[in-house]
Parts: C-alpha cells; structure tokens; sequence
C-alpha cells in the first residue's frame, strides 16, 4: 500500500491531477497545479479592526458577529474568486472576510460578543458545507435528533457525505472565560433557517445549560441560531485568535474560513505606546495604513481548478484504501488523519507580498494549518538549497500568553498549529530594493521533531509570501529589539497534583495495517501504559478549583502534536525522552503558553493554575485529530 508521501508525489506531478471525491459520489475533480499559482503578485492584506456596535459610555465593548458564505479574492488574478466562509460584524455586510477582522480589545474592559450563525442562503434556508463532511464520525450529528446529537452514530452502511446545516460555535482561543462563554464542542447551534429538516437537533447537548449560567451571570437570552459570550479579558495582554470549536467539524469549518485574530492591550502585562513598532490597524482607519504592526496567519490550502477550495472527500486520498468500510471495517469512509494543503495562504491570499521600509516592523504570527508545523526564516533567495542562510533574524518577544522574559534573536521560528510568535524584524539598513522571503522549512507531512527531515518542497509550500524594501517614510523611534526590557512574569508556584497523561494512535481492528482509524487521549498507569479514553467517555481529569497541577503529556505515537488545554496559560517545564534525562523548554517556550508540542516518545512537563470552576476541553491541535477523538473534556472543581 501506498503511503500518503507517495501517493502525492504520483498525483501532483501534472498540471493538473483528477482526484475521486467519494465523499461527493461525483465525477473527477481537477486540482489546480500549485506551480501554475503566480507568487507574490497581489499585496497582504492586513485585517482591519472588527467595528464593534455603537454605545459610547458603556463599561463593556458589544458585537454582534455573523458567520456567513461569501466570494473572496484568494488566488492571484486569471483565477476564479473563492467561496469562503467568514466572520463579520452584521450591521455592515462589508466586513466579512476570511480571516475576520481583527477584534481589538483592553486589559480590564470586558468584550461581549453575540455569535450568530448564518449560514443560509437568499431564501433564507441553510447552506450545506462547503467541504465534505464524513458522519460516521464522533461529531455533533444534528440528523440524530435531541436523543442522538453529539454521538457516534449506528450505521448499517457507509453513507455519503453529510449535507444539512451546518453546526458552529465559536471558541476564543487564549481567552481565560467561563465555561458558557469559552465555546463548548457540544454547546453548538444551527442557522435560524427556513427549511430545517424535521426532527433535526437544533443545538447541542450543552447549549442550553450553558445559556441558562450566562443568563444567571450576565442576564439576558440567547435566540436561536446564536450564543452570547463574555470575555472579561482579566489576563496578560496578548495575541489570541477566534475560531469555530463544533464536535468534529472543526477542520472543516477553520479550513472553510472562520478563524480571526483577538489582540488583548493594555495592562501591567503590556509596554507603554511607541516602545513597539507601530501603529496597528485602528477602528475606522479604512486600512489604508501604513501598519509597522501587522498581524499575520499562515495557512496551506488547496485548491480545485475553478478556484473552489479543495479538501478531501475519501480515505483514500490519504492512504488509497478503498474499503471495506462500514459495516465490515472501522475505519472512516470519508476522514482523513491528516492533510495538508498545496498552496500557502497568508491573510487569506496566495503567497503575497509586503511592502517595508528599512525600520522595525512586529508580526504577529499564528499558524492557523489544520496539521502543518511551520519552520520559518527570512532569506535572500526562496529557492535557496535547505537550510537556507538566514539573511535577517527574528526578535522573538512573546507567545500564546503574551510577553516572554526577554527578548530572543532567533534565525527561524518554529511554530505549529495554534501556536503564535510575536516577533520583530529589523529591517534597518537595508537597501531600499531589496527583496526578501519568508521561507517554510517544516516538512510536507507529518512533523516528527526530526532536524534531519525533508523540508517543504522550495518551489511551492517552502515558500510563504515576498517582503520588497521601500524608501523609509518616517523616522524609527522604537526601541530596539536587543534593549527591551519586557513585563515580568508572575511564577505560578509549586503543584499539588501531578497527573500522567497519554497521546495515543488507533489503528484498524479488522483490517490489517491500516490506520489509525483515530487518535485519543488517555491517562497512563502505574506501569507506565497507555489507557486511551473517547471523548464520550467519563472525565479523568478534575483540578480543584484554585489548585496547581503538573501535567505529563506522554506521547506514544510517531507524531508531534500540538496540546492546547482551554481556559488556563501554563508554563513548559521540561520534555524528556523515556528513560532519558530532562531537558529545558526551549528560549522561545518560556512564558506562559496555552500551546505545546509534544514530541514523539517523549514526555513533555507542563504547569498550570486552574482559577476557575466550569466545564472545559483539552485536545490536539491537529484539527483532523481532534476531530476524531483527540479531545477530552476536563472540569475544574466539584
């Protein structure tokens, strides 16, 4: 059998490749050829500041922000616009991009956001995904009804995509929320739509629980096809990013476009105007800049020939198996473990470029992949033989949970999914002209942490967009990089408990050699075993409220994966090969973070303070993973 490295280098050597969309039962479908995209022939588009509604005076910035379908121009000119999905404010139709404006908010000042979904058409009945939907999964199953939702469902025959509305719910993620409002797998919704098939469940099994504690904590309602959540924003100031958390669909809900960026300023966490580059993109600015403080995600994507996204709808893209499924096999007719796109998307374009002038610009930097880890570096030539000189450094200043201890010159950053680098790149003294790039050298499959692995292919996903030098336009009156002096770091103080957690693979228990059918979470036992758990399975993990904890993420699978654990920040302590001696986080790792990779056949030492009582998750990153089983639910207190 085919593994998946081979079998894309037997289909992408064309201009063109004809792929079976099982999951569609339709003809072939063309992929576009990702050489045949032009790079760095449109310019990055910054995302402007999410208008909030209007109530001067009030003691809470309100929003009222919409999920809907939308034509966006994603690759170069001589292809066809994409349909997306994408987050925007819903009194002005003209917000609404993939990614979402940028939510800016303050240190103290509380955010309150109605989320509503509508995904619908000019009739108003529902949209069906984008992209296929597989539901045999563990997912949220609206077709189930009340008694079904949010379950596996019992089929007797391998069904086809799934084609009714589409289940979302919004998760802040880095955001230090109650439960109600911290996005809830199960506490989804549907659109408000006309046509909703009867007996579909309209909700999650959390969903009305979680509206009936808002109410009690904030007052108010929640109306169908919408929640209410409240971000009190009592935290360090930070880079954090919304995106849709539904059961089992969130790679395709992220990868058809809802995900935007949240900057949290102000605060004892933050440094004083005009120490950092800027400005930033501002509220009514138009953005029409110039910005010296830009925010910026990175996403592969690929794409069909008529400029549609492309995703895969069978197994076999992956592996190529074709069956049996069920009900003679375990093994997901339509679910990928992993993919990862041809082309590279920042802001959403293809590959752009940015103009700069000979000064300190800061990015910030999110991977927002479904599955690809990011090794990043400014170089000279994009062709350049890997690994690349690096031709300027990055100045490393935080992560997920805001400012490091100091200052780091790095030559690359690495950066997987979910993670965030807040950077500086010093571009003075260079000749106006220049041009420069930002290269990936993260492998095309699945990162191993191996230094040794074959980097993205130079000519297409080794690249990621273009930086072209410009006469300076001003003077620079930031500080440099190397004399910051960053807000300190408040220790969390020694643990209570420490618990023993498992990454685990599943591979088929009928068919041999095929897997894994999913991936899961677990605890491990005194003898230093793996107990896998589902995510329907009965909570393990239980801090006290107020309590310290030290978790030991084991990986016992081939893979790095990308732990997030919702509601807290937490520090690395330290990683460690079985039976090998401790190592420290790495300069980068050592401020609070809600993100870690966790290395293959290693233990990696996490720390965290569990403030706040309530119902929360904590999974892979890896969308494709999380989706089937990678996820647990934890809860804090009784």
């Amino acid at each position: 059998m085919f593994t998946r490295r081979e079998f894309l280098k037997a289909t992408i050597g064309g201009t063109a490749v004809l792929l079976y969309d099982l999951g569609r039962g339709v003809a072939p479908l063309a992929l576009l050829n990702p050489h045949e995209i032009t790079k760095y022939a449109m310019p990055l588009a910054v995302p402007p500041v999410m208008p909030p509604l209007s109530g001067e005076g009030e003691p809470v910035d309100r929003y009222v922000i919409g999920s809907r379908r939308l034509r966006q121009r994603i690759l170069p000119p001589g292809h066809p616009p994409t349909t997306v999905w994408g987050y925007g404010a819903v009194q002005d139709p003209r917000t609404f991009a993939s990614p979402g404006f940028t939510i800016e908010a303050i240190a103290g000042r509380p955010v309150r956001v109605k989320w509503s979904n509508e995904l619908v058409d000019g009739d108003g009945g529902y949209l069906p995904h984008l992209l296929p939907v597989d539901p045999t999964l563990h997912w949220a199953h609206p077709e189930g009804g009340t008694t079904g939702r949010d379950r596996r469902p019992r089929l007797r025959s391998a069904p086809g995509r799934y084609r009714g509305p589409v289940p979302l719910v919004t998760h802040l993620h880095g955001g230090h929320s109650a439960d109600h409002s911290d996005g809830f797998p199960e506490a989804w919704y549907l659109p408000r739509a006309g046509n909703l098939p009867a007996g579909y469940a309209t909700e999650g099994s959390w969903y009305a629980e979680f509206a009936a504690r808002y109410a009690a904590a904030h007052g108010g309602s929640w109306s169908p096809g919408s929640a209410v959540f409240h971000y009190r924003n009592e935290q360090r100031a930070a880079t954090m990013w919304y995106h849709d958390h539904a059961l089992g669909i969130t790679r395709l809900n992220v990868y058809a476009g809802l995900a935007g960026f949240y900057l949290l300023r102000g605060g004892p966490a933050d440094l004083p105007p005009g120490v950092l580059p800027g400005p930033a993109p501002s509220a009514g600015d138009g953005g029409r800049g110039p910005y010296h403080e830009i925010p910026i995600v990175i996403q592969d994507r690929s794409f069909a020939a008529d400029g549609s996204l492309f995703y895969p709808g069978s197994r076999v893209f992956f592996d190529r198996f074709r069956g049996p499924y069920i009900p003679r096999s375990d093994i997901p007719p339509i679910w990928n473990p992993e993919f990862f796109g041809t082309a590279m998307m920042v802001n959403g374009r293809t590959w752009p470029f940015l103009e700069v002038e000979p000064r300190r610009f800061r990015f910030r930097f999110l991977n927002g992949c479904n599955g690809r880890v990011l090794d990043l570096k400014i170089v000279a030539d994009p062709l350049a033989r890997r690994p690349a000189p690096a031709a300027l450094p990055f100045w490393h200043i935080g992560s997920e949970g805001g400012f490091l201890p100091a200052p780091v010159e790095l030559g690359r950053v690495l950066i997987a999914p979910a993670e965030r680098a807040d950077v500086i790149v010093d571009f003075t003294g260079v000749r106006p002209g220049t041009e420069l790039y930002l290269i990936n050298e993260g492998p095309d499959g699945a990162f191993k942490g191996d230094p040794h692995a074959a980097p993205a292919d130079p000519s297409t996903t080794g690249q990621v967009m273009k930086f072209v030098v410009r006469d300076a336009r001003g003077p620079d009156r930031s500080v440099p990089p190397d004399r910051l002096t960053l807000p300190p770091l408040t220790p969390l103080g020694p643990a209570s408990v420490t618990r023993r957690l498992a990454l685990v693979e599943r591979d088929s228990a009928v068919v041999h050699g095929v897997g894994p059918t999913a991936v899961l979470l677990g605890t491990v036992d005194g003898r230093g075993r793996p107990s896998p758990r589902m995510w329907s399975d009965p909570i393990t993990e239980n801090p006290a409220v107020g309590a310290t904890e030290v978790w030991e993420i084991h990986n016992f699978t081939p893979d790095a994966h990308p732990i997030h654990v919702h509601e807290v920040l937490f520090h690395v302590l330290d990683r460690r090969r079985l039976g090998g001696d401790p190592r420290p986080p790495e300069p980068w790792e050592r401020g609070y973070k809600d993100t870690v990779i966790a290395y293959p056949r290693q233990i990696t030492r996490i720390v965290a303070n569990f403030d706040r009582a309530g119902l929360f998750v904590w999974h892979c990153h890896l969308l494709e993973h999380e989706d089937n089983e990678m996820m647990r639910p934890y809860r804090v207190g009784p």
